[in-house]
């Protein structure tokens, strides 16, 4: 991928309040926008960020890459709402060496969850998103977006289906037959061992992984040891950062593609 573009080739999109949708906040490449369910008994608002792509361009999963952006998003604090996190469903690779980054090729949506100080009344958000839309270069999206969420508005079947679809494409928990069997780091050789289950046996390609750290860590290329019965070791070689160069357990979450099927976990180190 080519540098990215200047900042001042930023979008700054204002649109207007439409229902349970923000408007679409276009970009060279791509559009986005905000879709929310009502405001739940519990305080939270089942959300996603929808992303619109344009044909050959491409977006960024958590851990782009080094020169993808990460999608971001947040609410004005005055709104007395709090995004508690996003998740994705599982991403492919792109490129090589240098120029690897890790995203997305078609429209997609990641699941968000809000929470709400109050639990009932009318709310409206004022939404920020970040993130980067890339083709031949990659163009830093800014939007500010607006939402209303009127107390006592009916339940919209196709926005709800929306975020249904969203979260439905998440990638599975761990079972029996799809997991992580051991997980190590090797700080002093800056390599991350696994040892994996995966239901696919038969698969003729080796599944693919995918994974995110802490700020300032980077993950290289895998590297598959061994493939037998569904099992599979691999070595990942870890770049870290100048100071606190250790992992934790619980700080690396990790994707697998297996076939048609995905996992994701966070590593539990031995």
């Amino acid at each position: 991928m080519a540098a990215l573009a200047s900042l001042a080739a930023y979008f700054f999109i204002i649109p207007t309040v439409q229902a349970a949708q923000s408007e679409w906040a276009h970009s060279e490449g791509g559009a986005i926008r905000i879709v929310a369910d009502r405001l739940q008994p519990d305080g939270t608002i089942p959300a996603i960020l929808d992303i619109r792509l344009q044909p050959g361009w491409k977006t960024y999963w958590l851990e782009p890459g080094a020169s993808g952006i990460p999608p971001q998003v947040s609410i004005d604090p005055k709104d007395r709402v709090s995004v508690l996190g996003m998740r994705f469903p599982p991403p492919k690779s792109f490129g090589e060496g240098v120029d690897h980054y890790t995203g997305y090729d078609k429209s997609v949506a990641f699941p968000l969850l809000l929470e709400s100080e109050r639990k009932s009344g009318d709310l409206s958000l004022n939404i920020s998103v970040f993130l980067g839309i890339c083709k031949d270069i990659c163009i830093p999206v800014q939007a500010d977006l607006s939402l209303s969420l009127p107390e006592g508005t009916a339940e919209n079947p196709l926005d709800r289906a929306r975020i249904d679809d969203a979260v439905a494409a998440l990638p599975e928990q761990p079972s029996e037959t799809f997991k992580v069997k051991a997980a190590s780091f090797d700080a002093s050789g800056k390599r991350l061992r696994l040892s994996l289950v995966t239901p696919d046996a038969s698969a003729e390609k080796p599944p693919e992984l995918f994974l995110a750290g802490p700020r300032g860590f980077s993950f290289g290329k895998p590297e598959i040891i061994s493939v037998a019965n569904g099992a599979f070791d691999a070595e990942v070689p870890v770049r870290v950062p100048a100071k606190d160069g250790a992992l934790k357990s619980g700080s690396v979450l990790l994707v697998v593609r297996s076939g048609k099927r995905s996992m994701e976990t966070p590593l539990a180190f031995d």
